[in-house]
């Protein structure tokens, strides 16, 4: 390694605001299950499976219908 680094013509990651943040959530086991599942078929992780739905949820505004019983 170096000693110095010359940083002076850096710039900005022009990606860092795409950039994903970890975070905790609790999600019922079958509803793990259905992604899974899903993610499975289609051949891609379940965790980027649940991040596009929710992504795709999010853009579109899609509201939320709760009924109370």
């Amino acid at each position: 390694m170096r000693k110095h680094y010359d940083f002076s013509n850096s710039r900005p990651n022009p990606y860092a605001n795409r950039q994903k943040k970890q975070i905790t959530i609790r999600i019922d086991e079958d509803t793990i299950a259905y992604f899974k599942n899903m993610a499975e078929e289609k051949g891609i992780p379940y965790q980027g499976l649940i991040n596009l739905y929710l992504r795709e949820c999010a853009q579109s505004q899609r509201d939320l219908k709760l009924q109370w019983q």
